[in-house]
């Protein structure tokens, strides 16, 4: 190829990027529900906005997607209040809901020019986990109860391991005593780690499918433990500038999910294999239309 093809070439690739239509970029953190409502999200502004949108799911833990966020990397994402409040601020837990949604959207918005969108309408906080047969033989179904009933051979995410609202103050708040030193694994092996009896109790999540499905028991944190988790999306404003019409188009889902519905939505990937693709397009179409406007 002489030289005239080759600038030829060149220019035609520089004119392709430069004229790229813009987008919007959604994040997820790397487990089932924040993939399934990251795609939910894409879908949403495909739909609404009519513009594409590049898709980062399954992107890392919360550090690593807040990150992403705060230098632009994408443009939102789904987030919880508590996790926000504790892991990201580093504040001390609190348990108001409201107090909560108001501390870390004002934060957002000053350091990082981030806002926070009403409520999806979900909670998922950290629920810790122990086998039926286990809850009925011992007659436990608090934490309290279970501090008292035995030791724990202890499972739970990397990032349970280490976060303030995490598992030393759940150990030390409760006085839960451990079958030597918990073990951390991938999320998505707690439960066949319980089913498989290589340990007793795990660190889920309230809106976990397989809760659904499997004979568990979710113990009460009944001192309140943890605080609230209320799920929302989080934007940046400078995308929300680019696009007027995106902050509308993704508060048509506040208040569409409920803690069931989560569930649910959860389990037809997680247990009955269904692809992310699907169950978001059939969420959405579900939809009353009065909802979709």
């Amino acid at each position: 190829m002489d030289r005239a093809k080759v600038i030829a070439a060149l220019t035609l690739l520089l004119c392709a990027a430069c004229t790229r239509p813009p987008h919007v970029t959604v994040a997820s953190k790397n487990f089932t529900e924040q993939v399934l409502l990251g795609e939910i999200l894409a879908q949403q502004i495909e739909r609404r906005l009519n513009v594409p949108v590049d898709r980062k799911l399954n992107l890392g833990g919360t550090l690593l997607t807040h990150e992403a966020l705060v230098r632009g990397d994408v443009d939102l994402y789904p987030e919880y209040t508590g996790t926000a409040l504790t892991a990201i601020l580093k504040r001390p837990p609190a348990y108001d809901p409201a107090a909560v949604l108001a501390v870390v959207s004002d934060t957002y918005r000053r350091q990082w020019q981030v806002e926070w969108l009403k409520p999806l309408g979900f909670v998922d906080t950290f629920a810790m986990i122990v086998r039926g047969d286990d809850a009925r033989r011992l007659h436990v179904n608090s934490l309290s109860q279970a501090a008292q009933a035995q030791a724990w051979r202890l499972g739970a995410g990397s990032e349970f391991a280490s976060r303030a609202d995490g598992l030393d103050g759940l150990l030390k708040s409760y006085g839960l005593r451990t079958q030597g030193t918990p073990v951390t694994m991938d999320l998505g092996l707690l439960y066949q780690a319980l089913d498989t009896r290589k340990v007793d109790m795990i660190a889920a999540n309230s809106t976990d499918g397989l809760a659904a499905v499997r004979d568990v028991m979710i113990l009460q944190d009944d001192r309140h433990y943890f605080p609230p988790y209320d799920c929302s999306v989080v934007v940046r404003l400078d995308a929300e500038a680019r696009f007027p019409g995106l902050r509308a188009a993704l508060e048509e889902l506040s208040g569409k999910f409920t803690d069931a519905e989560m569930r649910k939505l959860n389990h037809s990937v997680d247990g009955n294999h269904r692809s992310v693709v699907q169950v978001a397009q059939e969420f959405l179409s579900a939809l009353k239309p009065d909802s979709r406007r």
